[in-house]
């Protein structure tokens, strides 16, 4: 009987703790922004397309600094491309004060988009890092456990986002009658509410900051393997040809555009579609928070499970199983129609990594400026949402102004995750035809 190669090495087994501890780094800044779309539009009284700017900054700055983070790491090392990516994190972080102080939506959104410089150069960096530390046949499959950290931080953003800032924003209370007390204030009673609610908004991304910049001192005095390139050459033209010769990089980083915007719209409209049915802004987080749960369900059962069988099979499984929920959420009533909308969650728990771990098989050196495209890939988390926003805006301001396909415009809105499911589960049926090993 072959015995099956081991998932870490033991000498890899510190590093690889080091370095995993960053997957829950990202995502607590993920999903501590991702109720920021809901609280702003309320706070500032913007309009779902204005709101959906939050995204569009926070993944922007992924499209922006994932390829200068690959040359960075490739010049230098893997340890200086986290050290340099958790100071853009915490300096981006900390800008929030300053944003508070002016009141100013385009400072936030500028704050957003440094800090995700930060999270361009982590990920960059992390996620060839795991799948180099150890065989091969094992990547896969290192990749999800590492990534099952990520939702156990996104879960922390989350109580964070709900206790400190959506439980204590006043542009939330309602009166008797279950209305905004905000909508019906003069403009000096509002201005006083706005700057309460901005501060509210602004120090948890401050202390935020400071964790980011302890954590930064004990990784820069820690001992790390430097993986640094042995010449330090960028021969950056003969890579790309290399790569866009390779299908499954070319047609993984497109599968990847389009889960992460799945993920991010189903995640943050969450709280636009549970008000459509009475559920307040507040309360809505625990629905995130069940996402969230089945999520990280997902992703362990899901390393399991790859022990067993084919990447691009389960991909394929899972893709049909996130549409199936999807249409659930578009044309089941009240909360049904939620439930189903948490459910998408335990589906797209496989995507991510194994997507990634598809794309860089067999890559060797090249993986590094391949990484930073399949980072780049996450700006359709930036694109996405600011479509869905718009379909919401199609009758006005509110979530069922309007009615499609006999549904009300928020739940036909997520006719968009529905297609980017789709893309996933094509790329997946072509891998699984024309590979034996994925």
């Amino acid at each position: 009987m072959t015995q099956k190669p081991a998932l870490i090495p033991k000498n890899l087994l510190l590093p690889f703790i080091l370095i995993t501890s960053l997957f829950a780094l990202w995502g607590f800044a993920n999903d501590i922004t991702n109720p920021m779309v809901a609280a702003f539009k309320r706070v500032l009284e913007l309009n779902n397309t204005q709101a959906s700017w939050v995204q569009l900054a926070f993944y922007g700055g992924y499209f922006t600094m994932a390829l200068p983070a690959a040359f960075f790491i490739k010049k230098y090392s893997y340890k200086r491309g986290v050290l340099f990516g958790l100071g853009l994190y915490a300096f981006g972080a900390l800008l929030f004060y300053p944003a508070a102080s002016w009141e100013s939506y385009g400072f936030f959104l500028a704050a957003l988009y440094i800090l995700t410089f930060g999270l361009a150069f982590l990920e960059t960096t992390a996620n060839p890092y795991i799948l180099s530390m150890g065989p091969e046949a094992t990547a896969t499959q290192r990749l999800n456990l590492a990534q099952a950290f990520n939702p156990m931080g996104a879960l922390a953003g989350l109580f964070v986002a709900k206790t400190f800032i959506l439980n204590s924003l006043q542009s939330n209370n309602l009166d008797e009658q279950g209305n905004l007390i905000y909508e019906t204030l003069d403009a000096s009673a509002k201005a006083l509410v706005k700057s309460n609610d901005l501060m509210v908004i602004r120090d948890p991304y401050v202390i935020l900051g400071l964790v980011v910049l302890a954590i930064l001192v004990l990784i820069a005095l820690a001992k790390m393997p430097e993986n640094k390139d042995s010449q330090g050459k960028i021969n950056f033209i003969p890579t790309m040809k290399r790569l866009l010769k390779n299908r499954n990089f070319v047609e993984g980083t497109l599968a990847q555009m389009f889960y992460v915007g799945a993920q991010i719209m189903v995640w943050t409209y969450i709280y636009q579609y549970a008000e459509s049915i009475g559920i307040s802004n507040y309360d809505a987080v625990n629905y995130a928070y069940a996402s969230l749960g089945v999520f990280l369900a997902g992703r362990w059962i899901c390393t399991a499970l790859l022990r067993y069988l084919p990447p691009a099979k389960l991909l394929a499984g899972f893709s049909i199983l996130a549409m199936t929920f999807t249409l659930g959420a578009i044309f089941l009533p009240g909360m049904t129609g939620l439930y189903s909308l948490v459910g998408i969650s335990f589906a797209m728990s496989l995507m991510f990594p194994t997507i990634y771990g598809i794309a860089l098989e067999g890559l060797g050196e090249d993986s590094k400026f391949a990484a930073a495209y399949l980072v780049m890939a996450i700006v359709g988390g930036a694109i996405m949402p600011t479509l869905q926003g718009m379909i919401l805006d199609l009758g006005g301001k509110g979530y069922t102004d309007l009615f499609i396909l006999g549904v009300p415009e928020v739940n036909f809105s997520f006719i968009l995750p529905f297609l980017c499911f789709l893309m996933v589960l094509l790329f997946s049926i072509r891998v699984k035809k024309t590979s034996n090993s994925i």
